[in-house]
């Protein structure tokens, strides 16, 4: 990634924070930002709620939407939260939106259940985090367009490490 406009997507499992840090980097970089949750079909938000793990058949046209959103025109470019858990998602957001970066939300499995207790008002049921951690593919060494972020830190702190990494990123030479 070397020029603008950014294209973001933070991801990671449900309940690490992605759309937390993804509003936090859309407000400081004036970024377009749609959670991709919000993105997801009737029937699929449907399956979740009744706590039915999400097939690849699901996610298909949902990447596709993602990524489509990603490739749109903005001037300073567009972050999605995404959970982007397998590879072969990441790698059809990439042929979709083009010239990406993930910021990847890496935690535990106790931490993230801790926080999924704690959430209110959302469609994805804590018991399918199980799902989550057996479907996610951690990014690796040879993905160089991910950047990974420990959920321990303060958001603050994961929007101050995102920028200074992005800007590495965007400027090798400074």
């Amino acid at each position: 990634m070397n020029t603008l406009p950014l294209r973001l997507i933070v991801m990671g499992v449900s309940g690490c924070g992605k759309s937390t840090l993804a509003s936090a980097l859309s407000a400081r970089l004036g970024l377009d930002m749609v959670d991709g949750d919000d993105l997801h079909l009737p029937e699929s938000v449907g399956k979740m709620r009744a706590g039915i793990a999400l097939q690849d058949l699901d996610r298909w046209p949902w990447l596709d939407r993602i990524g489509q959103y990603l490739a749109q025109a903005h001037p300073q470019g567009r972050v999605v939260a995404c959970s982007a858990l397998k590879r072969v998602y990441r790698d059809r957001l990439r042929e979709q939106a083009g010239d990406v970066c993930f910021i990847f939300l890496d935690g535990d499995f106790d931490l993230i259940a801790q926080r999924l207790r704690q959430r209110v008002g959302h469609y994805m049921q804590p018991g399918l985090l199980d799902s989550q951690f057996r479907t996610l593919e951690k990014p690796q060494a040879d993905e160089t367009d991910v950047i990974r972020l420990p959920i321990t830190e303060p958001v603050q702190d994961l929007v101050a490490q995102a920028l200074q990494a992005l800007h590495s990123r965007l400027h090798p030479a400074l």
